[in-house]
């Protein structure tokens, strides 16, 4: 199953996207977009950028668990993962990440067709 990126509007009207994995798991989170089409410019970097190993920032949280950070080329964070239980579990959601993201659909749960 491929992955697929789904697109959604939060609560405070700004939007945001999960990539999820072929079995449904959210492998990416994005930062909060003020429009719909900064969001979508945001997934089309996602894509360009999951298959660069480079461009995965490796981190770990004020608890010690690592979790992985998807830079554009300007350095900018488009994606961060969820936190992992191990390094091995980590480098396996970046390897997630760089075979789901390149070919992904986006699925758009907005509800609008506004840009």
């Amino acid at each position: 199953m491929v992955g697929r990126f789904v697109l959604s509007q939060a609560s405070n009207g700004q939007y945001m996207f999960n990539l999820k994995a072929g079995n449904g798991e959210t492998i990416l989170t994005s930062e909060l977009y003020t429009s719909k089409s900064g969001a979508l410019h945001g997934i089309e970097s996602v894509k360009k950028n999951a298959a660069l190993e480079g461009r995965y920032d490796r981190r770990a949280a004020t608890n010690g668990s690592p979790y992985f950070v998807l830079k554009a080329a300007n350095g900018e964070e488009i994606g961060r993962s969820e936190t992992y239980s191990s390094a091995g579990a980590m480098e396996n959601g970046i390897q997630s990440v760089m075979r789901n993201a390149p070919e992904a659909s986006v699925v758009d749960e907005t509800g609008s067709g506004a840009q």
